[in-house]
């Protein structure tokens, strides 16, 4: 395999070589590398978001690029092949889904952590700003970051709405950073109700010593919030709701008073945008582990929402707790960390399904469901690691086989 060369320029190729073959040996004819390579590079190009379409966009590969990845050579065709669509479907079906999501979410922290080259998606010259880059530059002005942020993660699940497994269908959780929108990590659950039993195996292995974790209120429990503040070394954001009676209780409480009495443990955040004005209203107090462990403080967040005009047409209210201590994250925090933790949903779940149509997808074989998933988080990753912030947009960026490639340094 001619990829030795390669492997200094792209750390991807070398985390995908890590994952192993589900076929047997005999009779093997083209590498598992050649088929991960042209499903990662594919994927990155939009109209790409199926089998069939992956390998019609591989099979115009050129020879060169066939070669440096280490593709089979045919001598009676005297060219190197690509997979058939057949075979794409059967290997994808039989990955380890661990080791690929392992490998793919790997290459990401390569890159943060300078162990690897950043992905470089071309623009042309004369190309305006598109919107969704023009709103990131001026939010960055009108809502600065707090300063003394801690690096956070949002963690959360999503169901596959078109998988079908013997099981069910495809349920995954994930962990996503807040500022930058990165996949640290995923893991498939039997259901939702099984989210929990995860997060150990999803965090393990992840680096998030020092870091807040942002999880909503099927997470809240005591053995999750002993987990992180204790053999993860990282700190919790939980929502307080009915799972929780006593703490749920107990925060009301610390929380009840007058707007003039907590003024001074108040954030008020004013936003406006996409159709709609919002007010968010967080006010904290201070507990200890008596009321749930590692507990430092408490927190109210009021949403106000309305149209343009600035009518409220809406309310509502959210109790929740952090193993934060005060001087660590006060009131204007807590309230960034909240909104953060919907990056979840708004740079991941509906990305995947609007920018890739993952609902729509009716692939149901074995892990491939998943694997196209851990593919499509691969894609969200570069693009972001590339500096991007509208993934439909800079998947239209990659016209042809040579900018796609280059990329991953290809």
């Amino acid at each position: 395999m001619a990829v030795d060369s390669l492997s200094v320029a792209s750390s991807l190729l070398d985390r995908l070589l890590q994952v192993p073959d589900p076929r047997r040996s005999r009779g093997l004819r083209h590498p598992l590398l050649v088929i991960l390579v042209l499903t990662a590079c594919a994927t990155l190009v939009v109209g790409h978001d199926s089998v069939t379409a992956i390998r019609q966009w591989a099979a115009r590969t050129p020879q060169d690029v066939l070669h440096r990845i280490g593709a089979r050579f045919n001598p009676l065709l005297g060219r190197y092949t690509v997979p058939s669509e057949r075979t794409f479907r059967r290997v994808l079906a039989g990955l380890d889904g661990d080791a690929l999501d392992t490998a793919t979410c790997g290459y990401a922290a390569d890159v943060v952590r300078g162990n690897a080259l950043a992905p470089v998606i071309a623009v042309g010259d004369d190309e305006p700003v598109e919107r969704e880059q023009r709103r990131v530059a001026t939010r960055a002005v009108t809502h600065p970051r707090p300063a003394g942020l801690l690096p956070a993660a949002a963690i959360d699940g999503k169901l596959l709405h078109g998988s079908r497994t013997p099981t069910g269908q495809v349920f995954l959780v994930a962990a996503i950073t807040h500022h930058r929108g990165v996949i640290l990590g995923q893991r498939q659950v039997p259901d939702k109700r099984g989210e929990t039993a995860v997060i150990a195996d999803l965090l393990a292995p992840l680096d998030v010593a020092g870091m807040l974790l942002t999880l909503d209120a099927l997470h809240t429990s005591k053995k999750t919030a002993r987990l992180i503040t204790g053999p993860l070394g990282a700190h919790y954001m939980l929502i307080l709701k009915g799972n929780q009676p006593l703490a749920h209780q107990a925060a009301q409480a610390l929380l009840s008073g007058t707007d003039t009495e907590f003024a001074d443990h108040t954030d008020i955040d004013d936003d406006r945008g996409h159709g709609r004005t919002e007010r968010r209203t967080l006010r904290v107090a201070a507990c200890d582990d008596s009321l749930f462990p590692g507990a430092r403080q408490v927190f109210r967040l009021r949403r106000d929402t309305g149209g343009l005009d600035g009518v409220r047409t809406s309310k509502d209210i959210v109790h929740g707790i952090v193993s934060l201590d005060a001087d660590l994250a006060g009131p204007e925090h807590l309230n960034h960390y909240a909104r953060g933790h919907w990056s979840v949903e708004t740079r991941l779940h509906w990305t995947r399904d609007v920018t890739f149509r993952e609902d729509n997808s009716q692939l149901r074989t074995g892990t491939a469901p998943r694997a196209l998933a851990s593919f499509r988080n691969l894609t969200l990753n570069t693009f972001r690691l590339a500096g991007r912030a509208n993934i439909a947009h800079a998947r239209r960026d990659l016209h042809d086989h040579t900018d796609t490639f280059a990329v991953y340094g290809i």
